[in-house]
């Protein structure tokens, strides 16, 4: 990674993401005061923050007084921790046995899923003469990784969790399941949601009671739930979207949205009409139009099903995206903008053009859009509307 000098200007007008790291705290705080103070506070960072960049939204919840992080694997956990990032982090997915020193030496929770990682893990623990603190997830409906506990096999992943707990060189600190409904509306998610937790909270009694030994964090409260059901956030809420200001969720509670994707026009060429634009020859001009350039593609993250469907937002209001959107740039209509010119500032999305809008036109998330925000985006932070530092991810 290459930190440079904000005053490389040249660099920076290509296509930036801008970060704002006071709409960042200012999240943190409301999302903070809707939990209340004796609720733990797990700031997802996975996926390099969400596409905002993990160091720097790390330092920033380390800094406000954040409880724990919450990484997807020992790599991202580990550039937190070359980075200055002091305080804990839980790896949500696997880790190889053969990283296990790593994780005890770097002081990484490990997120434990069944009865086979539990007994590599120790394994690898007691051969390290180290103890790995973990967390023990529950599958209580995702479908997805943790003990199995559902009906028939309730007995079954209470036993397993137990043994888990009790293995040599394991610290079981914590114990958390995942919502796959909490962020959907209607009846039926909700009996789910609440299904979820029920069969949640009774393992974990199950469990403790078996043991005599209580957990010390039990989480499972996402973004839909940290918003929704406070009778979820037990010890810890792990709120994801809902930190970065996007979604549904986000509006109701007045956050404000961390990244601007700006760019700007670096060619305007007038075609006349009949003129076909970009791959494919999908889009015609009606009549003579002002085309305008922009350096954005669906290598920077601009999705390709969003051509001759998406309008970013100009000075002079928005510009309809004209034929297949390419690998580095698209094609804009800026027939009736005249005083839009080469150089002129576009916002992708932003506070002028919400990122809602553009998951509406894409049929996705907000989630995919901003992971999809490519290494080669500058990443831009601002403090109250001053930047203060900037990345670029090649590797120069």
């Amino acid at each position: 990674m290459f930190h440079f000098d904000v005053s490389m200007k040249s660099t920076l007008k290509r296509t930036w993401a801008e970060i704002d790291l006071s709409a960042l705290s200012y999240n943190y705080k409301k999302i903070r005061e809707h939990i209340g103070q004796n609720v733990a506070f797990c700031g997802v960072v996975k996926a390099d923050a969400y596409g905002h960049g993990a160091v720097m939204v790390s330092k920033r919840l380390q800094d406000m007084g954040a409880e724990y992080l919450a990484v997807s694997s020992i790599d991202e956990a580990m550039e937190l921790r070359f980075n200055g990032i002091t305080m804990p982090i839980l790896i949500l997915g696997h880790t190889p046995r053969e990283q296990v020193d790593r994780l005890i030496t770097l002081n990484i929770t490990q997120a434990v899923t069944c009865e086979a990682k539990a007994i590599e893990y120790s394994e690898e623990a007691v051969r390290f003469g180290g103890t790995l603190k973990v967390h023990i997830k529950v599958d209580t409906g995702m479908s997805r990784l943790g003990y199995i506990c559902e009906g028939d096999y309730f007995e079954h992943g209470v036993d397993g969790i137990c043994e888990a707990c009790d293995l040599p060189g394991l610290s079981a600190e914590g114990i958390f399941t995942h919502f796959a409904v909490a962020d959907e509306e209607g009846d039926e998610c909700r009996r789910y949601t609440d299904h979820q937790f029920k069969l949640f909270c009774d393992v974990v009694s199950a469990v403790e009671k078996k043991r005599g030994i209580d957990f010390k964090i039990k989480h499972c409260a996402n973004t839909g739930a940290t918003y929704s059901l406070p009778q979820t956030y037990l010890d810890m809420v792990r709120p994801g979207l809902l930190l970065y200001g996007y979604g549904e969720y986000a509006q109701k509670m007045g956050l404000r949205p961390v990244m601007t994707m700006k760019t700007t026009v670096s060619t305007i060429k007038i075609y006349p009409a009949g003129t076909k634009i970009s791959y494919g020859g999908l889009y015609t001009t009606k009549d003579k139009t002002r085309i305008g350039v922009i350096p954005y593609g669906y290598a920077d993250g601009f999705l390709r099903c969003l051509s001759n469907k998406y309008e970013v937002a100009t000075s002079d209001g928005p510009a309809r995206v004209c034929g297949r959107i390419c690998m580095d740039m698209c094609m804009i209509d800026l027939t009736d903008k005249p005083d839009v010119g080469v150089g002129d500032e576009i916002e992708i999305f932003g506070p002028h053009n919400p990122i809602e809008k553009m998951a509406d036109i894409a049929q996705t998330i907000p989630y995919e859009i901003v992971c999809a925000v490519s290494k080669r985006v500058h990443r831009i932070y601002i403090e109250d509307g001053d930047v203060v530092h900037s990345e670029l991810m090649l590797r120069l």
